[in-house]
């Protein structure tokens, strides 16, 4: 009987790692405003997989930021503003 300490990895993705990887799949395919596919996200590169994943978190950290800010300031977009012109002179009586 043979021992080996790789056992199953050796010959093929550990059950963890294949969460992680069809995760990032997942996540740059369905976040990725259609700029992905499948096949192209799985045969990538896992440093470019994580550079398009960190992208993308900034982007809606900056997204999520800005509105958190247009929430905390009143909205004054209903206001009419007249155009600036004297009664006086509109009408001649």
């Amino acid at each position: 009987m043979c021992l080996c300490p790789l056992e199953l990895a050796f010959f093929g993705l550990t059950l963890e790692y294949r969460n992680i990887l069809f995760t990032q799949i997942h996540d740059l395919v369905y976040h990725g405003g259609g700029g992905f596919k499948h096949e192209e996200v799985y045969n990538m590169p896992t440093w470019m997989r994580n550079f398009h994943i960190q992208k993308i978190n900034e982007y809606m950290e900056k997204k999520n930021n800005e509105m958190k800010k247009s929430q905390g300031q009143p909205v004054d977009n209903t206001r009419v503003h007249r155009p600036n012109i004297s009664p006086s002179s509109t009408f001649n009586f």
